[in-house]
């Protein structure tokens, strides 16, 4: 059975001695108790986050107050849908938001493999410039955008909406996959260039193959920004039949008068889709296939 001497020591924990001769660190429970306070903050930090969601689907669940219903109840979510164009701003809402996705990942992924791995002037320059405009909150570009776009007639048009979407969300969208791309090894494009591949091939069976949790995070922040968009959308929106659901909860706010079950009951409908995304494609988020790639080198 090994020996091991303890020293103790007012300045420090206890350090002990195996017989191996390497020194070994004796946590102390005290120590361990004091870290209770983490799990309390973690926890608060929790609970003002959730808190307002719940009581937000308890309040869609409530019946209005002309309702004979008792109890919770889905009859405020169906209200909404039988009695306003809810349906028609949810499909607004996803077809804006995933032609901006593919629009997005498609010009990001080609233009993020340039900055990782090009070395130029021209590369930074491009780069810097990107910066700048990643600076510029797209608020300040509205009233001239409205202007140009209402001369081209894509004001009060989905079309336009889709476009300032994609630009907006265009320079992080390609600093993120060039952060991604960085971290693969140039090493997996060299072989594949030995065994005849060319450099667009690379790219397309290689570093794409591997970088599938950067095209996913590149592709929730789009979704995320387009989804959730208000301010853009209340400038060149007009027309009921076109708004997005943003828009649709905006709607329900009259000068005298507040629909509030309406309203968190389209509050309810415009978190399903993002939960479902992260839900869905949680399980996609992973870095080992990079790993397994190196395996065989």
């Amino acid at each position: 059975m090994s020996t091991v001497l303890h020293a103790h020591s007012e300045s420090g924990p206890a350090l002990g001695v195996t017989n191996t001769g390497k020194p070994r660190r004796v946590v102390s429970d005290a120590g361990n108790r004091g870290r209770w306070w983490r799990f309390v903050f973690i926890l608060i930090i929790t609970a003002i986050v959730l808190v307002p969601i719940g009581v937000t689907i308890i309040l869609a669940l409530t019946p209005g107050p002309n309702s004979t219903t008792t109890g919770l109840t889905l009859e405020n979510i169906t209200g909404v849908f039988s009695t306003t164009l809810a349906g028609v701003w949810l499909q607004n809402s996803l077809l804006t938001t995933l032609a901006t996705v593919v629009v997005s990942v498609a010009v990001a992924a080609p233009a993020g493999y340039v900055l990782s791995r090009g070395r130029s002037k021209a590369v930074s320059g491009y780069s810097l410039l990107l910066f700048v405009m990643q600076s510029l909150p797209i608020i300040t570009s509205v009233v001239p955008l409205f202007i140009l776009f209402a001369s081209m007639g894509l004001v009060d048009n989905l079309v336009g909406l889709t476009i300032i979407y994609v630009g907006s969300t265009m320079t992080v969208a390609t600093w993120m996959m060039a952060a991604y791309f960085d971290s693969i090894p140039i090493s997996l494009e060299e072989a594949s260039w030995i065994d005849g591949c060319s450099v667009f091939g690379s790219f397309t069976k290689v570093v794409l193959r591997n970088s599938l949790p950067g095209i996913l995070s590149t592709a929730i922040f789009a979704f995320l920004l387009a989804w959730n968009d208000y301010l853009v959308a209340i400038v060149f929106l007009r027309s009921s039949e076109i708004f997005t659901l943003p828009m649709g909860v905006q709607s329900f706010f009259q000068q005298n008068n507040t629909d509030w079950s309406g309203v968190m009951a389209l509050a309810v409908v415009m978190m399903l889709p993002p939960i479902i995304v992260f839900a869905a494609l949680n399980k996609y988020f992973s870095v080992g296939g990079i790993g397994g790639s190196l395996a065989g080198r």
